[in-house]
């Protein structure tokens, strides 16, 4: 009797180890279904042993298959991207939103600079308002492309729109009459601009003016484009091998033992979280930089820097100008006569020149303040709210396991059962840190990380004035939502269906005449290498063909000699 009993206790011992316990896999199924993981017919209708699991091992009997692991495997990928979107979310609304409102801005205020020009124009300088606006068109259609990017040399425009306006300028009030100057005629007083100077230092001025003001503006668009692209790239980031297994044995083994409600210990999360995403870690502080130089360029956004200062300013700038040619009639008649000869004119139609029918009525300088003040107030609302931010890398791991993955009671998850506490060691950030992780290994750098860092480096470089651009152009810092030669990060196998996070790479050229915190003029921006190193080339080879020529005589003497 005591042989029986004692086999029944063993029994009892052997099905407490086995699952005892684990009936039925209906809360499991219900989970299964309810979040959408995969078909319920690869669910066992009851618990299984799980010899051939490769993650969600356990002694005990199981409610998972193979083909469920594999399910919950892209099922936790699936999850932690979506955690990082939303929790990036914010961070990307404020950038996009951003980028739109001040370009949107920035057409705005090209429109009413232009509409202050001819306004002007208009009013102090009405016989050549007509002909001159398609000009002045032109100049702030070039001073658009410039903020957009293009590779314009803001001098030559400048002067160029100076050089189609002193034709005008010359007919109407140096030399007036009531004929126009022939076409050859005022094509020579457009080429001669240049030599005799009719508007003095203004042409320099205000070229001066535009690169340093629209320099701060297309670096600040630049830096928010590059800001969006490091959000996205970071959100589609591809996970390695050993962070996707330590997600799926984190977010879903515990179903397989009947365990669907529990969540994982917090600090068993963090180690987890910080090895996926120790790479993530590494942009912490170039983006704490990055955020900072923002500050500062927001800060130096004004006077000579301030771009709506000075196109708004454009009109001013024009009048004096034009005033000092008038002011210079005198040398400016003898000068063009000696380049060009007399006046050849044409008789004109003798009717007025016809008013524009859209006569500007704002005052000019109080729509100057609202506007400066509207976009400078825009700018301090976009770096005030941003400094909210500046721990965004570095705080990431941390947040996700404290707002959505970790449990706050007991007992939790620690990958193997559940417990009380969760008592291994907790590592910190960065990939260093990972040497000693004991859920995740980390092999090292991932390279689509680099890139982003390399270009966080030189943005911050060009928001702070250090780096000083060569032949007029401020570098070339290229943007886009993933890689274009189609690198992912982390290991990734062809059994994953991994694909790029985004379309090809979008290169954007920032170019202007000088860097943005260059107190210098300019005009004398100007980089001369000399071909020293290709002269001591030459000259080495030059010495290296005398030498063979002088062994092909030696050894043929040699050979005469031999010879006799």
């Amino acid at each position: 009797m005591s042989m029986l009993w004692r086999c029944c206790l063993l029994l009892f011992v052997y099905r407490c180890a086995s699952g005892f316990g684990l009936d039925t896999c209906d809360e499991v199924r219900k989970v299964f279904q309810l979040r959408q993981i995969g078909p319920n017919k690869l669910l066992p209708s009851s618990p299984v042993p799980g010899s051939d699991l490769q993650v969600c091992t356990s002694q005990n009997l199981t409610c998972c298959t193979k083909k469920m692991e594999e399910k919950y495997q892209l099922a936790a990928r699936r999850d932690i991207q979506n955690f990082l979107q939303a929790y990036s979310n914010g961070l990307n609304l404020l950038l996009t939103r951003n980028v739109a409102s001040f370009q949107e801005n920035f057409d705005v205020l090209m429109r009413q600079a232009e509409n202050y020009t001819n306004a002007m124009l208009q009013v102090s300088y009405q016989k050549m308002f007509a002909q001159a606006s398609e000009t002045v068109r032109e100049l702030f259609t070039d001073v658009g492309l410039f903020l957009l990017g293009s590779e314009l040399n803001v001098g030559e425009f400048v002067q160029r729109f100076f050089d189609a306006l002193f034709p005008l300028v010359y007919s109407h009030y140096i030399n007036p009459g009531v004929d126009d100057l022939s076409p050859v005629h005022a094509e020579c007083v457009r080429s001669v601009s240049r030599d005799v100077r009719p508007f003095g230092a203004a042409p320099d001025l205000l070229a001066d003016q535009i690169t340093r003001s629209g320099v701060s503006g297309r670096l600040l668009l630049q830096a928010l484009h590059l800001g969006i692209e490091v959000i996205n790239t970071t959100d589609h980031l591809q996970l390695s091998r050993e962070c996707r297994r330590a997600l799926l044995k984190m977010l879903y083994c515990p179903h397989c033992q009947g365990l669907t409600q529990s969540k994982p210990c917090m600090g068993y999360c963090l180690n987890v979280m910080r090895g996926c995403l120790a790479s993530m870690a590494e942009i912490d502080t170039h983006w704490r930089e990055f955020v900072s130089s923002l500050e500062g360029l927001s800060a130096k956004m004004h006077g000579d820097q301030d771009l709506e200062h000075v196109l708004l300013g454009v009109h001013m700038t024009l009048h004096d100008a034009v005033g000092q040619a008038e002011e210079s009639r005198a040398r400016l008649s003898t000068q063009v006569y000696k380049w060009c000869g007399p006046p050849s004119r044409k008789r004109a139609p003798s009717v007025g020149i016809q008013e524009s029918g859209s006569q500007v009525s704002i005052p000019l300088k109080a729509s100057i303040r609202a506007v400066g003040d509207s976009l400078a107030a825009r700018r301090r609302d976009f770096v005030n709210s941003l400094r909210h931010y500046r721990t965004f890398y570095g705080d990431l791991a941390d947040q996700l396991c404290a707002r959505e993955l970790a449990s706050g009671d007991m007992p939790c998850w620690n990958g193997t059962h559940t417990v009380k506490s969760y008592t291994l060691r907790i590592v910190r950030n960065g990939v260093r840190a990972q040497v000693s992780n004991p859920e995740v290994k980390v092999k090292g750098d991932d390279p689509v990380i680099n890139q982003l860092i390399d270009k966080l480096k030189h943005i911050n470089q060009l928001l702070q004035g250090k780096s000083i651009p060569k032949l007029g152009s401020l570098d070339q810092i290229e943007t886009g939502s993933g890689d274009a030669e189609g690198r992912y990060s982390g290991d990734c196998d062809d059994e994953d269906g991994c694909g790029g996070s985004g379309g090809g790479e979008v290169k954007r050229k920032i170019v202007s005449n000088m860097s943005p915190d260059v107190t210098g003029d300019y005009r004398h921006h100007h980089y001369h290498h000399p071909p020293a190193e290709d002269s001591e080339i030459e000259g080495s080879s030059g010495n290296l063909r005398l030498t063979g020529a002088i062994w092909v005589l030696v050894l043929a003497c040699l050979h005469m000699i031999l010879a006799l």
